[in-house]
Formats: structure tokens, sequence, C-alpha cells
């Protein structure tokens, strides 16, 4: 299983990005993927799941509003639309996969998932 982020960078407050997760290697017969960040002296925090039989979309209260998770399985990928950036939304933003629905699991615990990309980075300026 290889997970692969991308669409991080520089962004101004207030302004949006799009994070890409795509996946190869999967077996699972369901599963889910989930959107974490972790700032620098900071835990991994959990943003956002999507299960991957049905779609069903997850989000920690303090994104909801302002990120959408989709999904493209033609194209192995998993998106997070984010909007409304703040300062302090600066992190290293990872996905990871398990293979369980978001709601067969405690999504936003880190610990829950098995597999994990390396990262990209989003720094929101104010």
């Amino acid at each position: 299983v290889q997970l692969v982020e991308s669409g991080g960078g520089l962004v101004q407050a207030g302004g949006s990005l799009t994070l890409s997760c795509t996946k190869s290697g999967f077996t699972f017969e369901d599963y889910a993927i989930g959107w974490f960040r972790q700032a620098p002296g900071k835990q991994r925090e959990g943003v956002s799941c999507i299960s991957g039989n049905d779609g069903s979309p997850y989000y920690a209260d303090f994104v909801k509003g302002r990120f959408t998770i989709s999904s493209d399985n033609a194209k192995n990928t998993v998106y997070l639309r984010m909007t409304s950036l703040r300062p302090e939304e600066t992190a290293t933003y990872y996905c990871a996969t398990v293979g369980r629905p978001c709601g067969r699991v405690v999504w936003p615990d880190f610990n829950e998932y098995d597999y994990w990309g390396q990262g990209t980075q989003v720094t929101v300026s104010s």
C-alpha cells in the first residue's frame, strides 16, 4: 500500500488549497482515508475522513464548513479542499488509510491507521 500526498504550498490567510492523496496497492474490501495534520511541537490531529465504498465524509468540528473531502475512484485519489485557511493551520498534512470504513474506527485517532503518506507542507501566512 502506498499513499502519496501533493498540493501543499504557501497561501495567505483566507485563501484556499486543494490537497491530493493518490493511493495504490490496495486490497481492502472497504477502507477509510483520513487526513491529518501536525504542526511543530503539536500532536497529529485528525481533520477529515472518507469511506472507500460509500464515500461518507467525516469532519473535525474545527474545519466543518471550510474543508471538503472527496474522492475520484477512477483516479484512485482523495482530495481535501481547504478554504478560509488560518495561520494556525500551518502544518504538515498527511493522508492515511486503514482497512475499515471511517464509521468503524475512531477516525480522528492516528493510531487507528496502518499506512501513511510522506506528508505535504501547508503554510498559511498572516
